[in-house]
């Protein structure tokens, strides 16, 4: 018996390999029927053991065996190093085909053409033109006036007639501009970190997508091949039947199993279609745009403790900051309320012509009067203070749930770490070994025939759930590392 590959040994599956499923009989008396059953051009392993089918009576027969073989391509690791400060990095080890998209592809594809990211990066940069602006003087004002005509002839004639031009400019009370401005840099930071975020979480996103995509593309190929094996089932159950060996009901039951395939092989491909179109969506393109392969690594590594995670996501997590940044300009916020009790000032400097006397010059200095506090500056000072009592809230919520969601991920990344070597390692070589056990016992009348495909779909259905479990450890190791490793271009 050859040793079979299984789901975890490489990126990509082999379509040159022929599965050949031939049922023959060697002839030491007499051969009553021989049949040879060639299913069309298959790359994964579904019958790991050699075939026999007897069709004879008081004949001994010697197996053919089929068997697989399969390339196996270098796999991609990824490696989360927590020492001092967390970076994930994905180091990829295979050679990539043309027509290939590689999640790295398409995270830049999403960089540069997803709307929602674009208008974030804009955001932050209308946040920061808003820095200069909360810290500036308002304009000093200009004014002009004829002063003190007389009705009877508007003429200059009188001691007091001038020609006025006055310039007067409104200064604050010292800290409340640069609070201002404090709190502007707070906010346009926490916009800027807010785009990081926004950057980091739509990687997450493009990389789910991508091995959600790229799981559909492999259980289709995985349904595809053990339809193809249920259809030389249903052939062989045929000729059994035709040649008075077998029973019409391991004919109907042989239909129904390559019509429920049918039926599972439709679903997915429908569900394909979708995630393809959310895949484009993150691109920033159409919904229709052709998906070329896709890649799925398989390798698995161990990750850092909890412990480790949450400390490099305290470290880098964008939203962390951001939510700091929110709570120190509501702070600068409730330190420049608490000054609008006290007052702005006014400075006048005038001059005034006068043809036909001296002309004159004129000082004024005013200030304002916190007249109406208890319905303005008070109420004011009130909100300010609700406000950071809010974003200090806010930021220790967002702590706590990013540690909770570091623990999930990390939870989520070792089940399927485990359960992955678990099917490969134990589960699917006994449901091999229990098919191979069936269908001798099958050939002989043993088993029914409903036993032997039960035993095979078995292991179809743990096939299929390695390459689920594949794209999960993936996807759960997207979003930790959107949680924990410095953003693109961060200096952090």
């Amino acid at each position: 018996m050859g040793e079979m590959p299984h789901e975890g040994d490489g990126l990509t599956r082999a379509t040159s390999s022929r599965t050949r499923v031939e049922f023959c009989k060697r002839l030491q008396t007499k051969t009553l029927y021989r049949l040879r059953v060639w299913p069309r051009t298959c790359s994964l392993p579904l019958v790991p053991f050699p075939i026999t089918v007897i069709i004879q009576k008081n004949e001994d027969s010697v197996p053919c065996d089929s068997r697989l073989k399969s390339r196996n391509i270098g796999v991609t690791r990824l490696v989360i190093a927590a020492v001092a400060m967390l970076t994930a990095s994905s180091l990829q080890a295979q050679t990539t085909p043309a027509d290939t998209l590689t999640v790295d592809q398409a995270v830049t594809l999403a960089r540069t053409a997803n709307p929602m990211l674009q208008a974030m990066r804009l955001r932050a940069d209308a946040a920061a033109q808003r820095i200069p602006q909360a810290g500036a003087w308002q304009n000093p004002q200009l004014g002009l006036a004829l002063r003190n005509r007389p009705l009877d002839g508007f003429g200059t004639d009188q001691p007091m007639t001038m020609n006025m031009i006055e310039l007067g400019q409104q200064i604050p009370w010292p800290g409340k501009l640069g609070y201002a401005k404090e709190r502007a840099e707070q906010l346009a930071d926490a916009d800027s970190l807010d785009a990081d975020e926004v950057e980091a979480q739509l990687t997450a996103r493009v990389k789910a997508a991508y091995y959600q995509l790229a799981f559909a593309d492999r259980a289709i190929a995985i349904m595809d091949e053990t339809r193809d094996l249920l259809r030389s089932f249903l052939e062989v159950s045929s000729t059994m039947y035709q040649v008075g060996t077998g029973l019409q009901q391991d004919v109907l039951q042989a239909q129904v199993a390559v019509a429920q395939m049918t039926e599972d092989i439709t679903i997915v491909e429908q569900r394909r279609i979708a995630m393809a179109a959310r895949l484009n969506a993150l691109l920033g393109r159409g919904a229709t745009v052709l998906i070329p392969g896709l890649q799925l690594p398989t390798t698995q590594e161990a990750l850092p403790t909890v412990e480790a995670l949450m400390a490099a996501a305290e470290a880098f997590r964008p939203a962390l900051a951001a939510a700091r940044a929110r709570a120190e300009a509501a702070e600068a916020g409730y330190r420049a309320s608490r000054r609008q009790l006290y007052p702005d000032f006014m400075v006048r400097v005038g001059y005034g012509q006068r043809p036909q006397f001296t002309d004159m010059l004129t000082l004024a200095v005013g200030v304002s009067i916190p007249l109406f506090a208890g319905s303005r500056q008070l109420p004011l000072r009130a909100e300010m203070l609700a406000m950071q009592a809010m974003e200090e809230a806010r930021e220790r919520d967002l702590y706590n749930e990013t540690f909770a969601r570091v623990a999930e991920l990390r939870a989520e990344a070792e089940r399927a770490r485990s359960l992955t070597s678990l099917y490969i390692n134990a589960v699917l070589p006994q449901a091999r070994a229990a098919v191979e056990s069936a269908f001798s016992a099958y050939r002989v009348g043993q088993v029914d025939y409903m036993t032997l495909v039960q035993n095979q779909m078995t292991v179809n259905r743990y096939e299929i759930e390695s390459v689920r479990l594949a794209a999960d450890y993936q996807r759960a190791l997207a979003e930790l590392q959107a949680l924990v490793q410095p953003a693109a271009g961060s200096d952090r």
